[in-house]
């Protein structure tokens, strides 16, 4: 007798066994995917992203630029970071330090102090872009008054827009008395 009940309660738990591991099969299996991180030009870039976008992650590289790396390098536009080799992104940092592109195409076109054509990245551009400023608004011209009053600068309205919100100052405010004449 005791063993039948054994082999009855042996039978009632199997099904709860097998309906405990049947659930865990039908959780969606969790894959642990590990984002990696590749460094082009000092900026980190997801290794999820493919080469055309991940590109523009550098400052100073527009998807026009992008797009020219990509075909004069002969890389698919569609191909991850994370499956790029170190040869391929050393080709990609020498194709964007010696950049072969149209003029119109790069960012820094007849700089006013050497009159040449260049590209700058990263830190070189905000830093290239400061001084533009700065010798715009020592020259007292409309844009460098302009972002010296913190107005936009390319034409765009003041009407609805570019509005500075003023500090309200709470507190009383002071009873004006209606003065007395003395009519005659």
């Amino acid at each position: 007798m005791a063993e039948e009940k054994q082999k009855q309660e042996e039978k009632k738990q199997k099904p709860k066994q097998e309906k405990k591991e049947l659930k865990e099969e039908k959780k969606p299996m969790k894959e642990e995917r590990y984002e990696s991180l590749v460094r082009i030009f000092g900026y980190d870039i997801p290794g999820t992203k493919n080469i055309y976008a991940g590109l523009t992650r550098i400052k100073g590289i527009s998807w026009s630029i992008s797009n020219a790396a990509c075909i004069k390098l002969g890389m698919p536009r569609n191909k991850r970071i994370q499956d790029l080799s170190k040869d391929e992104i050393k080709k990609i940092e020498n194709f964007l330090k010696n950049l072969e592109v149209l003029p119109f195409m790069k960012n820094r076109r007849f700089d006013p102090e050497t009159g040449k054509t260049s590209h700058l990245y990263g830190s070189d551009l905000d830093i290239r872009e400061e001084f533009d400023i700065k010798r715009l608004k020592q020259m007292k011209s409309y844009i460098g008054i302009r972002h010296g009053a913190n107005q936009p600068v390319r034409g765009q309205r003041t009407r609805s827009h570019f509005r500075k919100k003023k500090v309200a100052i709470v507190g009383k405010k002071a009873i004006k008395q209606p003065i007395k004449s003395t009519g005659k």
